[in-house]
């Protein structure tokens, strides 16, 4: 999955950050340390990890993954990063 989208409230910019959803790469949201919570209400599940953005970035840079976008909804901001695959 060449895709990763992550986000962040504006006041909770220090973290958490959400990292992905329940179709998102297993192995990507392990190497970020990310946990899987389902919020009350919600019929689907995201993955959260307690690091800022800027850190979560950082670690997506370093398997190869580049920021395509970037922007702000309401009161969340929403980056959208891929990777080349071979």
């Amino acid at each position: 999955m060449p895709y990763v989208l992550i986000s962040t409230q504006i006041r909770l910019e220090n973290g958490p950050t959400n990292v992905g959803d329940e179709y998102s790469d297993p192995a990507v949201m392990n190497y970020l340390g990310a946990r899987k919570t389902t919020m009350l209400g919600n019929n689907f599940s995201e993955y959260y990890v307690d690091d800022p953005p800027r850190l979560v970035l950082d670690k997506l840079e370093k398997i190869g993954y580049r920021v395509i976008t970037m922007t702000g909804v309401g009161q969340t901001l929403v980056w959208c990063l891929h990777k080349e695959t071979e």
